[in-house]
């Protein structure tokens, strides 16, 4: 009868279901993690800070995982060397090693050695004094704007661990050619888009001033954003430095755009043509718009909204300049510098009221990248200034390398751009790729 209820267990271990040893697996962890929680309160260990459980865990697990590394290496495990084994080499001894931690701060380990000197631990690797996603979060505190001593201030309070500002600044330097590789990449032959516009940050050179870092994002004919670079300017850029960025997206494979959607930037209009020639240039017509209130007195600002309406959403350009001359004559007088503010940007405003209204809803403003330069502001604001151009590029680079984690913002942009890629492929269907090379 033993031997049947053993045969009947066996069967019954057998067909147990994966759920089942799942969750026997979680029970099992949770055992144990309720031991170690027991014996720590016995011993009176708390279960964070420099003495507490999870720092002594953590060490167990790193001395146990760099023991079967070594073991590994050797071929046989610690007093258990074979008299006929080949290999002669043996464990000597340990050797103290003090790392930082994601979760518990610095700990001191004990790392095993070798007789012959050939071990090469993995886990922890020889020179190695930061595990994997200290790096992660240093970077992510630099892309939110902290400076190097608020990231080592912030390692001491959180983690009680000792960071020096010359330990960030060389784990921050190390994305340098990652941006350099990233600002190098080929691009997609042509886009249905693309936006520029400029963050104003504050670097010190020799005294603290404002400089105008410039960001464009190309929009792809899958629907798909993409940050095509990032440029330091002076604020005095004219048709030469607009000419060097615009070959650089060039040169990296883009050879047509079919909007080029910017807002005022001087030079920039005039050698679009030389680079693209088939490309409009469109003005955002929302900063056009915010201009113009900025222009007038509160009071009218219902009233102005209403008359402006008719110029942005006229069926022609005919119907456009009607409509302008009507704001003209009934704000002329007390706000001409609105009409003038139109006037002057009218070259570049008409161009998208000969396209249906997908088109239109999509080109009619910078809104693609004003969402990326909210995040920028946010970083540049944490930060103050910059010491050089250089470490404001770095810090805008990681905020760009940190965007939409998730991929749920990627799918509703591409989702709200459907309607208009339609449209775009039947009004430019000469200029859209062909199957086989799209």
């Amino acid at each position: 009868m033993r031997g049947g209820e053993g045969a009947v267990m066996t069967t019954t271990l057998d067909v147990v279901s994966p759920k089942k040893h799942q969750n026997d697996d979680r029970s099992a962890e949770a055992a144990a993690a309720a031991e170690l929680v027991r014996l720590a309160k016995e011993q009176g260990l708390a279960l964070t800070g420099p003495d507490g459980l999870l720092k002594l865990f953590t060490k167990n697990v790193l001395e146990t995982a760099l023991n079967e590394e070594l073991t590994e290496h050797l071929g046989h495990e610690k007093n258990r060397a074979g008299a006929d084994r080949v290999n002669t080499n043996v464990r000597n001894g340990t050797r103290p090693k003090t790392v930082l931690t994601e979760a518990t701060g610095q700990v001191t380990i004990e790392v095993p050695r070798d007789r012959e000197g050939t071990f090469e631990p993995q886990i922890v690797r020889k020179r190695q004094r930061r595990l994997n996603g200290v790096e992660e979060i240093v970077l992510s505190l630099y892309a939110n704007g902290l400076t190097t001593g608020e990231i080592s201030a912030h390692f001491a309070q959180i983690y009680g661990a000792s960071v020096s500002k010359e330990t960030i600044s060389r784990i921050t330097d190390k994305v340098i050619d990652e941006m350099n590789e990233w600002s190098a990449r080929p691009l997609d032959e042509v886009y249905a888009a693309i936006f520029i516009d400029a963050i104003v940050v504050k670097i010190r050179d020799g005294q603290v001033a404002n400089r105008p870092i410039y960001a464009a994002i190309g929009v792809t004919l899958a629907g798909e954003k993409d940050v095509l670079g990032l440029w330091a300017g002076t604020g005095g850029e004219g048709a030469k430095f607009w000419m060097s960025v615009l070959t650089d997206i060039k040169n990296r494979g883009v050879r047509d755009t079919f909007f080029l959607v910017c807002d005022g930037l001087k030079g920039l209009p005039e050698v679009v043509g030389n680079v693209w020639p088939l490309t409009t240039v469109q003005t955002c017509i929302i900063h056009l718009i915010r201009n113009t209130f900025r222009l007038a007195s509160k009071k009218d600002w219902d009233a102005l909204k209403r008359d402006v309406k008719p110029i942005y959403t006229a069926p022609n350009p005919n119907a456009a300049r009607a409509a302008l001359e009507d704001l003209d004559e009934k704000w002329g007088k007390k706000y001409g510098a609105i009409i003038r503010l139109w006037e002057s940007a009218w070259e570049e405003f008409i161009p998208f009221l000969d396209y249906d209204v997908e088109i239109r809803r999509i080109i009619c403003s910078t809104n693609a990248i004003e969402s990326l330069n909210a995040r920028y502001r946010r970083a540049v604001r944490a930060r103050g200034h910059f010491p050089t151009e250089q470490a404001a590029l770095k810090c805008l680079y990681l905020v760009t390398r940190s965007l939409d984690p998730t991929g749920r913002g990627r799918t509703r942009w591409t989702m709200r751009w459907k309607p208009a890629l339609n449209a775009f492929a039947i009004t430019f269907a000469d200029r859209w790729p062909a199957a086989e090379t799209y």
